[in-house]
């Protein structure tokens, strides 16, 4: 691929992937409105999942497991102060409450603990817009 495809190619994946983690928030917030705390709890956390992905799209990195590309986000991206460190908490709490929520038998979700999930991924969302959003403005100014 030529730099301009190759460059529009990636944009469109991120944006893609961006609006992805908008309709996962979007049944977030559908869910915990109709006290589906569970299923709140788990779109919440893919909202958070392909926003990410997202970010990582621009630099042209995919993983199989999601352990691997939080893991990846926490290094590059937190710990680097892309991002603030609290959203590297909220995410990896967010991914055990998911777990809970979708796989332990005995795990009762909360409305308090749900609506704090759809928080962070509106959080999660919105930094990470802004960051793709400059990111642009940046490659577009540099052409």
């Amino acid at each position: 691929m030529l730099p301009e495809q190759e460059y529009d190619y990636v944009k469109h994946l991120a944006l893609y992937r961006l609006e992805k983690a908008k309709e996962d928030y979007n049944v977030a917030v559908l869910t915990l409105e109709h006290e589906q705390y569970r299923s709140a709890n788990n779109r919440a956390y893919y909202a958070i999942y392909h926003a990410i992905t997202a970010v990582l799209a621009i630099d042209r990195i995919a993983f199989k497991r999601h352990k691997d590309t939080l893991g990846h986000f926490n290094k590059e991206y937190v710990k680097n102060d892309i991002f603030p460190r609290e959203i590297g908490h909220r995410v990896a709490v967010s991914q055990e409450i998911r777990q809970a929520s979708d796989y332990d038998d005995f795990y009762i979700a909360t409305k308090s603990e749900a609506a704090e999930q759809v928080e962070t991924a509106k959080m999660v969302i919105d930094l990470i817009e802004t960051y793709l959003n400059q990111k642009f403005i940046e490659r577009e100014k540099s052409i």
